[in-house]
């Protein structure tokens, strides 16, 4: 599997700069080194932001603090330290991911139960407390947080994703590498490669789909009340 310096080195050659640095964390003493060093991590939780990769996916039981009356919220949950981007927040309990509420004709949402009367992804909001803390205010008791981590272990990336990387990589690099307006030419150049005019297409596009196919669980638009189940 691809390291960060493999990760790097291929977006340098993207740039035409044949120099191979050796490291980036600490850079190896090389101008391409130290700009690697800057942008790679940039790059890369910038990537794992932009989509709910499987590999960075993580499920955990989260750590309860004192709530804020005044939040309106019943719980108030310490966010895990390597939260990127927040999927959802769980019963404990909870079989399904995915299903969501039921819209009525009047535009509100009912509350929709399974077959065990429990309802899966359940409101919250992320905030900073007073004292810095990152948190989370949910209205669920003992609740479980899916989310996308900031994962710095290159040997979880799949080959797409590294592909996508180092051509996103490669447009932060080039300014640096190429200065001028062959610089700006090639930063929007692998700014487009790797993803798109939309900003979702190109490379990035086609990680996420495949990404999205190794999922196995179905997306359920309408979730059945237990007596309607039981027809």
């Amino acid at each position: 599997m691809a390291s960060e310096v493999d990760i790097s080195n291929l977006a340098l050659a993207h740039l035409g700069d044949a120099a191979t640095v050796a490291s980036i964390s600490p850079p190896d003493g090389s101008a391409q080194a130290e700009y690697c060093q800057r942008f790679y991590p940039i790059a890369r939780d910038a990537l794992l932001e932009m989509h709910d990769w499987g590999f960075a996916t993580k499920r955990v039981a989260l750590a309860q603090l004192s709530v804020n009356a005044a939040s309106g919220w019943a719980y108030c949950y310490a966010q895990p330290t390597d939260l990127l981007n927040s999927i959802a927040v769980l019963d404990p309990a909870a079989t399904d991911d995915t299903s969501v509420g039921i819209t009525a004709p009047h535009g509100w949402t009912e509350t929709p139960l399974t077959n065990g009367g429990v309802y899966t992804p359940q409101p919250y909001v992320l905030e900073s407390a007073a004292d810095g803390t990152d948190i989370i205010y949910t209205n669920q008791a003992g609740a479980v947080l899916r989310y996308v981590a900031g994962v710095t272990d290159t040997t979880k990336f799949s080959p797409l994703f590294v592909k996508t990387l180092a051509a996103s990589l490669a447009s932060m690099l080039a300014g640096s590498i190429l200065k001028g307006d062959a610089g700006a030419a090639a930063a929007a150049r692998w700014e487009m490669i790797a993803f798109g005019q939309d900003g979702k297409s190109g490379l990035f596009g086609k990680a996420a789909g495949s990404d999205a196919n190794q999922k196995r669980t179905t997306t359920r638009d309408r979730h059945q009340v237990s007596w309607i189940n039981g027809r």
